[in-house]
C-alpha cells in the first residue's frame, strides 16, 4: 500500500514482509487520548470528532461496531475510503468523496494533521475538526475511547470493558490479535514456505481454541459479550469470504467448526450491527487490491453465506 515519507507519498509492497519471509504490521503513529477530563486536550464533544474508515477492513470494523453499541452515530461523523487500495494506498472516489476535506486520497490527510508525517496511512483515522489533526489511528484504543469517554456527554450505556474481567479480556485479546486478527495476514502475507506454515499453525491451534471455550460459554468471557468478542468478530466474518482462499487458510472454514460458526450469526444479529458488514466491500478490496496475492484482480463470486439463520446460542446462559 505504499507508505508517506517526510509528507511524500511513496509506492510499496503491500506485504511488507521481512527476510524471513514473515508478515509484520508496524504500530499506529497517532496515540492521543480522548478524555473526559477538565485539562484534557481531547475531550468527548458530539460533532467534535470524525472518523475515517473502510468498510473492507477489519481494524476500522471494530471502530463502526462500537460506534453503533454505543449510540455515538450522531456525534461521530464518518467518511468511508473506496474498497480498491491501489498504488496510491486508500483512495477516495465519487461514490465515496471526502466530504470534510476533499482529499482525493487518505495520505492527505495525513499530511494535514503533520506536513512531514513518515509511516503508513491506514484506518481507522480519528480526526479532530477543533485542533485540525488526527487524534489516534489504533483501533484497540479507539473502541476504548467509544466505549466509555462519551458515557458522560450521551452515548448509550453499555461496559464491554469492564474492570473485573479487564485482565482475562487482556489475555484472549492478546493471543487472539497475534494468531488470528493479525495471524490471517501473517499467513496470507507470507513469503517463505516457514513462515506461511508457523502463522497456519498458530492460527487454527487458536481457532479450535476458541471452539473449544465456546462449547460451554456464551461469550468469550462466559455470560457477557465483551470487547474480546466484538474484536473477534470482524474477522470471522471475513474468514469464508476471502480468509480461506485468498489468505489460503484453508484447513477449516468458520461454517465448519459449529459453536464458532452460532456465535458468529449470534453476533451478526446483534442489534445494529448487521448494518456495520459490507460484504461487496470486503471482497472488492481483498481480492482487487491485493495484487501481489492475487494479480488478475478477479473478485469471486461465492461462497453463500447466511448469517441470520438462526444460532441457537441462547441454550447457553447469558447476562440478564
Amino acid at each position: 500500500m505504499g507508505q508517506l515519507v517526510d509528507g511524500v507519498w511513496q509506492s510499496g509492497d503491500v506485504r511488507g514482509a521481512t527476510e524471513d519471509g514473515n508478515f509484520k504490521r508496524k504500530e499506529s503513529a497517532f496515540r492521543d487520548w480522548i478524555r473526559d477530563e477538565p485539562d484534557a486536550r481531547f475531550r468527548p464533544e458530539s460533532g467534535r470528532y470524525h472518523l475515517y474508515v473502510s468498510y473492507a477492513c477489519p481494524w476500522a470494523h471494530r471502530t463502526l461496531i462500537f460506534r453503533k453499541l454505543k449510540g455515538l452515530e450522531s456525534m461521530i461523523g464518518v467518511t468511508v475510503v473506496d474498497p480498491l487500495m491501489l498504488e496510491n494506498g486508500w483512495q477516495f472516489s465519487e461514490e465515496h468523496p471526502d466530504t470534510l476535506h476533499g482529499a482525493e486520497y487518505l495520505h492527505q490527510v495525513y499530511t494535514r494533521a503533520d506536513p512531514k508525517y513518515t509511516g503508513k496511512v491506514t484506518v481507522p483515522a480519528l480526526w479532530d475538526k477543533k485542533e485540525g489533526t488526527i487524534v489516534n489511528n489504533e483501533s484497540a484504543e479507539i473502541i476504548r475511547m467509544f466505549n466509555s469517554e462519551f458515557d458522560g456527554v450521551g452515548a448509550k450505556p453499555g461496559d464491554y470493558y469492564p474492570a473485573d474481567l479487564a485482565e482475562e479480556i487482556d489475555g484472549v485479546n492478546e493471543r487472539v490479535y497475534e494468531t488470528v486478527n493479525n495471524g490471517v495476514y501473517r499467513t496470507g502475507f507470507a513469503t517463505r514456505q516457514k513462515a506461511y506454515e508457523e502463522a497456519f499453525d498458530g492460527l487454527f491451534d487458536t481457532m479450535d481454541w476458541l471452539e473449544e471455550r465456546l462449547s460451554t460459554r456464551r461469550y468469550l468471557m462466559g455470560e457477557r459479550v465483551t470487547e474480546a468478542d466484538w474484536r473477534l468478530l470482524p474477522t470471522l466474518l471475513r474468514f469464508d469470504p476471502v480468509y480461506h482462499g485468498h489468505f489460503k487458510c484453508n484447513r477449516h472454514r468458520v461454517v465448519d467448526f459449529p459453536n464458532l460458526w452460532a456465535y458468529t450469526r449470534e453476533l451478526y444479529q446483534w442489534p445494529g450491527v448487521a448494518a456495520t458488514v459490507h460484504l461487496d466491500h470486503i471482497k472488492s478490496h481483498y481480492y482487487g487490491s491485493h495484487r501481489t496475492v492475487n494479480p488478475t484482480g478477479i473478485v469471486p463470486k461465492g461462497p453463500r453465506i447466511d448469517f441470520t439463520a438462526p444460532h441457537d446460542r441462547d441454550r447457553l446462559k447469558a447476562a440478564a
